[in-house]
């Protein structure tokens, strides 16, 4: 299995979708550390659709690039689904984008804490009014973990995009 060609395969699909709807896509991402912003602007004549990407490693760029308040964070923790909706539609307040994809995570090999194992990766899709969460497990070590979440999270817009 090639991730790299899967990686540009799904890159590839999100961004025929989004340039067919007319669409800028924006991300904020943590864990990933820019890797679905790198993998949708590997495709040629992503500057139709893609706007800009936000990597946000820290709490505090958290909330002065993305106005996520402290108070989230620290009521939920940065790894949380409330963190990465705030995240994704802070992206989308700053940005020319319709659409977010944000990542906030554990990708290891430390930074566990309780009920939240390495491996926890929190994932926000917004566009519109519409802010869709959810929290995956990964397995295998650091660079596993993110290349799993930028694969999931790249396949997960294209469900979001794409009519059922």
């Amino acid at each position: 299995m090639d991730v790299n060609h899967d990686i540009a395969l799904v890159a590839a699909r999100a961004g025929k979708v989004l340039q067919a709807l007319g669409l800028l896509i924006t991300t904020a991402e943590s864990c990933t550390g820019g890797g679905i912003a790198q993998a949708l602007t590997e495709i040629p004549g992503s500057s139709q659709w893609f706007d800009c990407g936000f990597v946000t490693y820290s709490n505090a760029s958290k909330t002065s690039l993305l106005n996520v308040p402290e108070t989230l964070i620290a009521l939920h923790g940065a790894v949380s689904e409330e963190v990465a909706a705030a995240m994704a539609t802070g992206a989308l307040a700053r940005a020319h984008a319709q659409v977010a994809v944000s990542v906030s995570g554990i990708a290891g090999p430390g930074g566990a804490v309780p009920g939240k194992p390495v491996g926890t990766v929190c994932f926000a899709y917004a566009a519109r009014q519409l802010v869709h969460t959810e929290t995956h497990h990964f397995s295998g070590d650091r660079h596993a973990i993110r290349t799993q979440a930028v694969i999931h999270a790249l396949s997960t817009v294209l469900a979001f995009l794409e009519p059922a």
